[in-house]
């Protein structure tokens, strides 16, 4: 059973959280296992998927609070493609814990797990210990959401895998700070302002994103000037940029949020 070093208030806590799991893989028993584990937090629904296919349409269909995924060439699961489609979908699970399962725990498919945005990655045979602790990743120690184009998902700066210590591995590199959030912001947006004809629905989506993003920063920093920018920037975003002059009024308006972007910024993003 479920210990959580003996705290009922924090057992409580990620039950609120997990009702509704999916479980995407072909062996049934690991669906059963699972819902053997998960019995203690009560009331919790299964809903098990043999493919990636049928589990991308279950997850539209029950709207998963928390989802485990197969990953191998053996089960024929691809769970990178999975989770990658699931973040960039419109799906209202899109942000949903994906907790990774998988026999073949290579550094590759590891680092691949964590850019494809998976939160957490458990190694095949797992025990109770090695759940308990993926569940209270992903439901007590939230991470923060990344919005951009080339990667959606939870930070990766965050990636904590406990069967991995290679050298991509980071900690908490002040992450946090308004400087830190400013210059992250900038650059997804400066990137999907380049993704707007390749990619143009992913695009709208980061620029929205970091537009709240970046309001919330120049209100830590007391910076009017950001504020109105990012302010612009959303009010833009809500009418259609389809059209020429939409498109060099939303182009003028990225151009004065990029005038916050520090100079060694400028040169990574060119």
């Amino acid at each position: 059973m479920f210990m959580f070093d003996g705290n009922v208030r924090t057992i409580q806590r990620v039950a609120a959280k997990v009702q509704r799991v999916m479980v995407v893989d072909p062996n049934p028993a690991t669906a059963r296992l699972l819902s053997e584990q998960l019995r203690p937090l009560g009331g919790v629904q299964i809903f098990s998927a043999p493919t990636a296919e049928k589990g991308y349409a279950m997850a539209r269909a029950v709207d998963p609070q928390l989802i485990f995924v197969e990953h191998g060439a053996s089960s024929g699961v691809d769970g990178l493609a999975f989770t990658r489609k699931l973040r960039r979908s419109d799906l209202a699970s899109r942000e949903a814990p994906v907790i990774m399962c998988t026999s073949e725990a290579t550094a590759e498919v590891i680092l691949g797990a964590r850019d494809a945005g998976v939160h957490e990655f458990m190694r095949k045979p797992f025990n109770l210990k090695d759940l308990e602790r993926r569940l209270e990743a992903v439901t007590l120690k939230p991470r923060d959401w990344v919005e951009a184009v080339a990667y959606v998902g939870p930070d990766r700066r965050r990636f904590n895998s406990a069967d991995y210590k290679g050298p991509r591995k980071r900690k908490a590199d002040g992450a946090g700070t308004p400087a830190a959030r400013l210059s992250q912001a900038l650059r997804i947006v400066k990137s999907a302002a380049q993704a707007l004809d390749s990619d143009p629905a992913q695009a709208r989506r980061a620029l929205v994103a970091q537009a709240v993003e970046l309001r919330r920063v120049g209100e830590v920093v007391k910076e009017p000037r950001l504020i109105q920018a990012a302010d612009a920037l959303m009010s833009c975003m809500q009418s259609d940029v389809a059209g020429p002059v939409a498109r060099q009024e939303l182009v003028k308006r990225i151009d004065a949020l990029m005038g916050f972007m520090a100079p060694e910024d400028k040169v990574r993003a060119a």
